[in-house]
């Protein structure tokens, strides 16, 4: 039985050749609902092993595993988990976009939890920017998605 419903179902993608030196794995409590609203955001399924309750996303050079927090692939840890499960942690994910995304996931009926604004951060003698916003998934992960604006 696959893990995604029709709703949900995509055509699978080739996964990138090299792929990144940090692949984070969520757990999550409703695996259809967080793959709907990582669609929503952008990201692609690259492939799935419904026997595992476990889906691999991609989106420009980003990627991401969802598993089922108590689906049959689960084997880190034996502590239940309480939502939110993303305490503490924060995900930036570089898009080409932001602006874009930004309608997207609002469309989607997604409520952002800062607005869309450009940042500055002193790195040394200069500044680096980015157009950026965050937003809750379904389980309490925060994504921030940022667009680079440069230096100055």
């Amino acid at each position: 039985m696959p893990v995604l419903d029709n709703a949900c179902l995509v055509r699978a993608v080739e996964p990138p050749r090299d792929w990144p030196g940090l692949i984070p794995e969520l757990q999550v409590g409703d695996l259809q609902e967080s793959v709907r609203f990582y669609r929503d955001a952008g990201f692609t399924v690259a492939y799935e092993r419904p026997e595992e309750a476990f889906v691999m996303l991609v989106r420009d050079g980003v990627a991401l595993m969802l598993e089922s927090a108590d689906g049959p692939g689960r084997r880190l840890g034996e502590a239940s988990l309480e939502r939110p499960f993303g305490r503490g942690i924060n995900l930036q994910i570089r898009v080409a976009d932001a602006d874009e995304l930004h309608r997207a996931i609002t469309a989607a009926g997604c409520t952002p939890l800062t607005g869309l604004e450009d940042r500055w951060f002193r790195v040394g003698a200069r500044e680096v920017g980015n157009r950026e916003f965050v937003v809750s998934d379904p389980d309490g992960y925060l994504l921030r998605f940022f667009e680079d604006l440069g230096t100055r």
